[in-house]
């Protein structure tokens, strides 16, 4: 393998573990743990939640440096644990370029939760959560049907790439609005409890748990740009829910 390849093969598993969720420390390991499996020691990696930067140096002095820009990450930790096998089997056993490439769109193909399958998991989490919070059986139906609600325009307005601060604020909205209506028609009690349920589906609990690993890790920009987005979406539900129970309040004089 000459060095062009192996820089484009430890940038690739790296993007492909940042974009799939993976932690700051997990990545750059990752990436450091291929070079040394491929003879080079100098080799190291940068990253923070949308930039991975890989560079090493060859026994003659001549540096290799390329960046790759992260958009659009997800959760998946099925490809994160496809992931971490496909770097432990190349520091048993390093692999050919070729080989490498055919695991990472093998796992890149690995087919998501089809659409009715995350439909029935916002409406769940939403029912759940509502009796949790001691709502009653109308109030987790109610919250439910925000549930299935909420993942409709989340997919729709993922369909046009639409700015997450704008998903999570209609997202919220539509929550408020119809448990003010599921309430008003009698199918639940407290719409306090029905909200609260159903935005659980929007709340960053990924994003905050991996914010506060990654700065007791010591990785401290990266944690503070996740802490920032985690504080962006919560601000985008507060606003959604808040224009809509404002708006009841004032006009209707419901809420």
């Amino acid at each position: 393998m000459d060095e062009q390849q192996l820089l484009d093969l430890a940038g690739d598993v790296g993007f492909a573990l940042l974009k799939s969720g993976g932690e700051i420390y997990r990545v750059e390991e990752s990436i450091r743990r291929i070079f040394l499996a491929y003879g080079q020691d100098s080799g190291d990696a940068f990253v923070i939640p949308s930039v991975i930067i890989v560079s090493f140096t060859t026994p003659q002095g001549r540096s290799y440096t390329k960046m790759l820009r992260v958009r659009g990450q997800t959760v998946d930790l099925e490809r994160v644990e496809r992931l971490n096998s496909l770097c432990r089997k190349i520091c048993l056993h390093p692999m050919e370029p070729e080989a490498v490439r055919r695991e990472l769109e093998s796992i890149e193909g690995v087919s998501r939760y089809g659409y009715h399958w995350r439909m029935a998991a916002y409406a769940m989490v939403a029912f759940f959560f509502t009796l949790l919070f001691a709502g009653t059986a109308g109030d987790a139906v109610a919250a439910g049907l925000c549930g299935l609600a909420t993942c409709i325009a989340c997919e729709q307005m993922n369909r046009f790439h639409t700015n997450s601060f704008f998903v999570n604020t209609i997202a919220s909205a539509i929550i408020a609005a119809m448990a003010l209506g599921a309430v008003n028609l009698g199918l639940g009690s407290h719409y306090d409890r029905i909200i609260i349920g159903a935005l659980m589906n929007l709340v960053p609990g990924v994003m905050i748990t991996n914010f506060m690993r990654d700065i007791i890790a010591g990785d401290l920009l990266a944690g503070l740009i996740k802490l920032t987005e985690s504080l962006l979406v919560a601000t985008a539900i507060a606003l959604g829910a808040g224009i809509i129970l404002t708006a009841a309040r004032l006009l209707w004089g419901i809420g």
